[in-house]
């Protein structure tokens, strides 16, 4: 019977031994990976890898962030940009306004000039058919003046003696003043025509300075239009660019986004595999400690069993 016995304990303790060698060979093995995985560089690769990568994705992140600072700048800079463009089409608007305003008044004064020159042309030749009529009255009181003194001196020869009252000569004077004031009567209007000439010259000049200027007004006017359209241009040009670094923008945010939601899910998987290695690696250890405890136990089975049966024999 104690025969039977040891050789039960004899095949469990062979069981348990070959066990204890096998893990103990496991655990060496083990320990031989852990210690190359500490002692390599090429054990901490997913774990450099994985450092290299986060650390690139931050040198990305800043890089997307300054190039986000500068899109802000460069969007700020439209923005003014686009607002300057905007002063500037209102002042070129009120400046239209003001050369339309001008030219109205060009105009106006324009007609005002050609009215007053019209006025000026009908006086002139109204003037001038008063001075004729002057003059061929003149000239009819003159030949009558001049028949009635031929009349008088030839009724005067009959006489001997004139009166003193109806001498030639008082006639000849009365004659010859009649002449001056007639004379000075058509200085005076020539006078007057050629005053009116004057003005007519004068408002011909005003016309034609009328003219010049209104001319003036409108190649200003149309060089404000082109630049108004050149400008419009641009503002849509520069709003359309604004909308393409907004989108632009907007993508690589998405992006960026996107990328560090997957570097997290990545780092929340990191972190559950070292955990699982850590919890696999603790269990290992209870496992060995295990172990050792019952070699240990057997071990001192062993002894006192040894010990036992060399007591009788002794």
């Amino acid at each position: 019977e104690e025969s039977l016995q040891m050789w039960d304990l004899n095949k469990r303790l062979e069981a348990y031994l070959a066990r204890v060698k096998f893990l103990e060979e496991e655990n060496e093995v083990l320990r031989a990976e852990i210690q190359n995985t500490k002692s390599s560089p090429a054990g901490d690769s997913w774990r450099v890898k994985y450092e290299e990568e986060l650390r690139a994705l931050r040198d990305a992140l800043d890089h997307a962030f300054r190039e986000k600072c500068t899109a802000e700048l460069a969007r700020d800079n439209l923005y003014e940009e686009v607002q300057q463009v905007k002063s500037r089409c209102q002042k070129e608007q009120a400046a239209r306004e003001e050369a339309k305003k001008q030219l109205s008044l060009s105009r106006k004064e324009l007609e005002e000039e050609r009215r007053a020159q019209i006025w000026l042309k009908e006086r002139a030749v109204q003037l001038e058919k008063e001075v004729e009529a002057l003059l061929e009255v003149h000239e009819e009181e003159k030949a009558g003046l001049d028949q009635e003194i031929a009349s008088f001196s030839h009724s005067l020869e009959s006489f001997r003696c004139a009166p003193v009252a109806f001498q030639p000569v008082e006639v000849e004077d009365y004659s010859k003043r009649l002449s001056e004031i007639w004379k000075g009567a058509v200085e005076t209007y020539k006078a007057e025509v050629s005053q009116l000439e004057g003005s007519l010259c004068q408002a011909k000049e005003n016309l034609w300075k009328a003219v010049e200027d209104n001319q003036q007004s409108q190649l200003q006017l149309q060089h404000l239009e082109k630049d108004l359209a050149g400008l419009k241009a641009r503002k849509e040009m520069l709003e359309e660019s604004l909308a393409q670094q907004w989108q632009e923008q907007r993508g690589e945010a998405e992006k960026f986004q996107l990328a560090m939601e997957a570097l997290e899910q990545e780092q929340q998987s990191l972190r559950v595999q070292i955990a699982r290695v850590l919890e696999d690696r603790q269990q290992l250890m209870h496992l060995k400690m295990s172990l050792s405890l019952e070699v240990a136990t057997y071990r001192t089975l062993l002894e006192a069993e040894s010990t036992r049966l060399q007591m009788p024999a002794g």
